[in-house]
Order: C-alpha cells, then sequence, then structure tokens
C-alpha cells in the first residue's frame, strides 16, 4: 500500500515537534520555566537569537530583581575572555569608567576615580540618618573633620580622602568578608550590607539547586575556598539607575566542576556603591546548547535599594526598574553583536 505524500509530510511534522518538545524539557529551557517563568513563545524568541531582559517580582519594594538571556552562537569560552576584559567592558551602554585593581590593591588604581560636584556637596552637609552619598556613621564624620571646606582644593582634599578610605573598605572585607562591609547610616533605617546580601542571596532558589560551590563562596569568603574559583577586584562608574554610581565589586569567575553544571559563572558582586544600591549581585552564566555549537548567557541582577518604598519611592522605583531592563537588554544585544562578529 502506498504511502499519501501529505501523510508522509504529516509524520516528518510531528517527530520534529516531538524532539523538539524533547529538546526543550532540558537546560536551561527547564530553569526558564521553573524559575524565571517564560512563557513558551519567549523561550521560543530565545531560541531564535533574541535579546529578552523580564522583571522578577520581589518580595519587597526595595529589592529589585531583573532576568536576562540570550542565545550567543559561540564558545562559552569567548564571554569568559570578553568577561575579564577590561577595555571590552568599559565601550559597553553605561558603563562610565572602570578599571581593575592590582594584587594586592594599591592606591594608585584608584586614579580617576573622582565625586561630582553635587556627591561633594552632599558630603559636606551628610549627617546620620540624611545623606545622598551611602556612607557608615564613622565615613561621615571622616569627611567632617579632615576637610578644610573653605580651601581652594577642598574638592581634591575629598578625592583623595575618598579614595583612601575606598582602599582600606576593600583590604578590610578581604580579610573578614562579609561582616566587614559595614553598615550604611545615610538614611533613617541603618543598613547592614552582610545582613543585606544574605537575605538577597537567600532570594534566589535556583542558586543552590544549580551552582552550591559559587552560593557558599559569595558568602563565606575569604574562608571559603574552592579549586573552581578565581578571584579578583575592580571599581567602576555605572549609569543603570537614576543618576551615576560609583561601586567597588569583587569579580568571581566560577567553572563548571562537571556537565550537569553551567560551563561558566561570572559572579560580580558588590562591596560598595555611593548610590541606591545598599547590596547587588550580578550573575552571568554560560549555559551549553546540547544541540548548537553555542550557549545561553543567563544574567540574573539582584539589589536591594534605598529610597523605593512609600508613594514617591514607587515612583522611582518604576523608573529605575524599567530603566535596568532596557540597559540589561542593549548590553545582551550588544555583547552577542561582540562575540558573533569576525575578528
Amino acid at each position: 500500500m502506498r504511502t499519501h505524500p501529505f501523510a508522509t509530510l504529516a509524520a516528518l511534522v510531528l517527530v520534529s515537534v516531538a524532539a523538539i518538545a524533547a529538546d526543550t524539557q532540558d537546560e536551561p529551557y527547564k530553569f526558564f520555566r521553573e524559575f524565571v517563568g517564560l512563557k513558551e513563545d519567549q523561550i521560543a524568541a530565545l531560541r531564535s537569537g533574541k535579546a529578552i531582559a523580564k522583571v522578577i517580582e520581589s518580595r519587597t519594594p526595595d529589592e529589585v530583581f531583573v532576568f536576562g538571556a540570550v542565545y550567543i552562537e559561540a564558545a562559552p569560552e569567548s564571554y569568559l575572555k570578553f568577561a575579564s576584559d577590561i577595555d571590552s567592558l568599559r565601550k559597553l551602554p553605561s558603563y562610565l569608567a572602570i578599571r581593575s585593581f592590582s594584587n594586592p590593591p594599591q592606591l594608585s588604581d584608584l586614579e580617576g576615580f573622582n565625586l561630582d560636584q553635587q556627591d561633594i556637596k552632599e558630603v559636606k552637609n551628610c549627617k546620620p540618618g540624611h545623606c545622598e552619598v551611602q556612607l557608615p556613621t564613622e565615613a561621615m564624620e571622616h569627611f567632617q573633620r579632615s576637610i578644610t571646606w573653605s580651601a581652594p582644593d577642598s574638592a581634591d582634599q575629598v578625592n583623595r580622602l575618598a579614595q583612601r578610605m575606598a582602599l582600606q573598605a576593600l583590604l578590610d572585607y578581604m580579610k573578614g568578608g562579609n561582616s566587614a562591609l559595614g553598615v550604611y547610616r545615610d538614611k533613617n533605617n541603618p543598613a547592614s550590607v552582610e545582613e543585606t546580601f544574605a537575605s538577597l542571596i537567600g532570594r534566589s532558589k535556583a542558586l543552590p539547586v544549580y551552582l552550591p560551590e559559587l552560593r557558599e563562596y559569595l558568602l563565606e569568603y575569604p574562608k571559603a575556598k574552592s579549586d573552581n574559583v578565581e578571584s579578583g577586584f575592580y571599581w567602576e562608574e555605572v549609569n543603570f539607575g537614576l543618576k551615576p554610581t560609583f561601586r567597588i565589586v569583587q569579580r568571581i569567575v566560577y567553572r563548571g566542576a562537571n556537565e550537569k553544571e553551567p560551563a561558566y559563572a561570572v559572579a560580580e558582586k558588590q562591596l560598595y556603591a555611593s548610590h541606591y544600591f545598599e547590596t547587588a549581585l550580578d550573575l552571568s552564566i554560560c549555559v551549553k546548547d546540547a544541540q548548537r555549537r553555542g550557549f545561553y548567557l543567563i544574567t540574573l541582577k539582584g539589589s536591594k535599594q534605598a529610597g523605593l518604598t512609600g508613594l514617591k519611592g514607587n515612583i522611582v522605583r518604576k523608573v529605575a526598574v524599567d530603566k535596568t531592563r532596557s540597559s540589561l537588554e542593549k548590553v545582551l544585544v550588544s555583547i552577542k553583536q561582540q562575540l558573533e562578529s569576525p575578528h
């Protein structure tokens, strides 16, 4: 009995659909569905190469979580090289300045970091519970008594002192870990950086499932040790929020220990921010596509930010979150273009 050509075609289509359905039950599609809540059309868009950024629901208004992903037709090692190249990062949207610290960190590493005039004015008038720059009480008092505010070079004095304080904060962290990050007292409610970071990490249900060793390193540095981790530090000036922000960041590169783990993960752990972010963690994960030669670059940006509650805070939150989402989408598109373009 002869098979009708349309029946053969239908059978081939059904087999193809079944193969695709089976394929998308594997990672990272399970992660996309169960941990991020992506719809099938969004997953299909990702598979076709489109960058997607989505705001993830948070427990409280002061927490912000943004997910982003894009498929890149290249080897995951190319992203690792890109993420370690300061010159490449400097060209991305929203980056105003960025520089690595030496090992060990030196004061000269902070050359080029300067507070803007508005921040210098704010530092001059800072008081516990009322300050536009995020600082512990001791730092506020140090600025008040150490700067000759009437001198013509008062701005230079502020910047030199800010550089010395930033370096000391980094050295303290390298010895004492999260407990050395201090307490911000610029608002009415003091914010312990160690506690807010632990709370942020606890929000991620996926981290202990997919990257338990990296999670422990983030929480227990410098006591935590791992052969799969490389760590370094840098400072940056970024414009992800409503105004430029200076941050000190620890970059942690994790190499997957087995085939079940992502190929690589790059964690950018905020140690200090001059504005908005009481704590923040940017996590970029490279997951190979078993059916193709490329990989998915998955990004999770989590932060706890001051000033996002109340009537005014709700308005500020919407603007800040929308800008973070759109900035992430642009960054993912830019990374995809750079890694896929022939060199």
